[in-house]
């Protein structure tokens, strides 16, 4: 069964809206006519898809499969995925479409499979995952995995078996986001850093961020007895307004509109959300 959102009928316009922007890239699924199902963001295929899952929208629905469809076409016998057919192999994009899959209960197809594989097998010896890029320079910091790269391959994998065994690689990916918290230095080739930004809740989880990173690590055992992913939760629910409600701080900018994520709005879909975080840490 996949995985479902938290959507009720109040959120029917927001749905409407994501969808009526289905063939804004040229092509149709939010792609371009040559498949590239990365740009135009938040609004390109694996974006879009996201929000639509957040939303509750099944995978049955015509536009999501065909949005499933076209990145399935896009995983390589390798467990790569390439989102544009000139697009490089990071990880990182590899990941997104990943749990986006994942999301609405694909883990278990054979593509997806060899991706958790992939994944798997290619965490960097710093922890987590890293690819190579040189937009600022190769100085000391961008040898370092990339923190949000290992965000997203952590959401893709906590949907299978592997977050719960104990793997060395997960652990290892776990820990390195863990060390961020206290550093908060920008990492790796694009400088993933925690400061200001980071710390404003935003929502839905499109980016690296101090909500979609406590509830990706709240699924991971590692995590969620560590004092400083304790610390991460207690920045979190310092938002909560006195209601228990979480309020966007920082939606995307071409989101102004939606509903579900209206800035200095309280979110019914992101209080859910901050819901599942309490349910894993009783675990």
């Amino acid at each position: 069964m996949a995985p479902i959102g938290f959507r009720t009928d109040s959120h029917d316009a927001d749905v409407a809206a994501i969808v009526a922007r289905r063939h804004d890239n040229g092509g149709d699924f939010w792609a371009t006519a040559e498949g590239r199902v990365y740009v135009g963001n938040p609004f390109s295929t694996i974006a879009s898809l996201a929000m639509l899952h957040e939303l509750g929208v099944p995978a049955d629905h015509e536009a999501v499969q065909g949005g499933l469809e076209l990145i399935l076409d896009a995983c390589r016998d390798d467990g790569r995925i390439r989102v544009a057919p000139k697009a490089p192999l990071y990880p990182c994009y590899t990941a997104e479409a990943a749990r986006v899959l994942c999301r609405f209960g694909l883990a278990d197809h054979p593509s997806v499979q060899r991706t958790m594989r992939y994944l798997l097998d290619s965490v960097h010896g710093t922890g987590g995952w890293r690819y190579n890029f040189t937009r600022f320079g190769r100085g000391p910091d961008t040898r370092y995995a990339n923190p949000g790269a290992t965000l997203y391959a952590l959401d893709a994998l906590r949907f299978g078996t592997e977050h719960r065994a104990g793997v060395v690689a997960i652990d290892h990916a776990v820990e390195s986001l863990l060390d961020h918290w206290e550093t908060r230095e920008p990492l790796g080739p694009c400088h993933w850093g925690i400061g200001t930004q980071f710390l404003r809740v935003e929502y839905p989880f499109l980016r690296h961020n101090l909500f979609f990173y406590v509830n990706v690590l709240s699924f991971y055992a590692r995590a969620r007895s560590d004092p400083r992913f304790a610390a991460a939760v207690s920045a979190l629910e310092a938002k909560l307004d006195e209601a228990g409600r979480l309020v966007v701080e920082r939606p995307h900018p071409r989101l102004r509109g939606l509903a579900f994520c209206a800035r200095g709005e309280p979110s019914a879909l992101a209080t859910a959300r901050h819901g599942e975080i309490r349910r894993n840490l009783t675990a």
